[in-house]
């Protein structure tokens, strides 16, 4: 899959997203669920609504009993949003499976679904900062907005040619790529003690 088509659904779930602007609202998703595009499109709108809670979290006036609901939300999302990008990668590695890879291919430190991860965040700054630009107060905000836009567009530029790039030596066999599993312990009652009992003290 190539920077251009993960741009186009990128920017469709974020003008999907802020129709509606509810961190509430079930994924409006376009695409079959399980292909990957459906996966690509709901780990940005994933992405969207875990970027507004962050948001409200940080209203200092919002009760603690709220904050702490939302702190609980935002961990479920990220754990979702991790779970996505590993159902992704396990599409893309079973498509790449009977690749040959040549005898001096480099190991890759990134995942094609990771690098993914990267560009959907990126989509939704430059979303947000294009919203400041138009709405900024004074001029020293709007010249401090169109700055860090057009960091960010390099950035969107760079990141695309990237993953285009990781494609075409994971295709090629010049370039290895294995899944590493994030193993996030804080959502696992596992190894969460907290979790599984909450009167639990834990010494520092």
């Amino acid at each position: 899959m190539q920077s251009k088509r993960l741009n186009k659904i990128f920017r469709d779930s974020i003008q999907a997203y802020y129709q509606h602007n509810d961190i509430q609202l079930a994924i409006p998703n376009p695409y079959p669920v399980d292909s990957l595009e459906g996966l690509i499109f709901q780990k940005n709108w994933i992405d969207n609504r875990q970027w507004n809670l962050e948001d409200l979290i940080r209203d200092r006036q919002r009760p603690p009993a709220e904050a702490i609901e939302f702190k609980w939300e935002i961990d479920r999302c990220n754990q979702e949003r991790t779970d996505t990008v590993e159902t992704i990668d396990e599409l893309f590695f079973t498509h790449f499976q009977e690749i040959e890879p040549q005898p001096d291919a480099f190991l890759s430190t990134e995942t094609p679904a990771w690098a993914i991860d990267r560009l959907s965040i990126l989509h939704i700054k430059i979303y947000h900062m294009h919203q400041k630009l138009g709405n900024a107060e004074d001029d020293r905000i709007f010249l401090k907005s169109q700055h860090r836009l057009q960091i960010l567009l390099t950035q969107l530029e760079d990141l695309g040619q990237a993953i285009d790039q990781l494609f075409d030596n994971i295709y090629e066999g010049r370039c290895v790529v294995r899944t590493y599993k994030q193993m996030k312990m804080y959502n696992d009652p596992d190894f969460n003690p907290y979790l599984k009992n909450p009167e639990v003290k834990i010494e520092s």
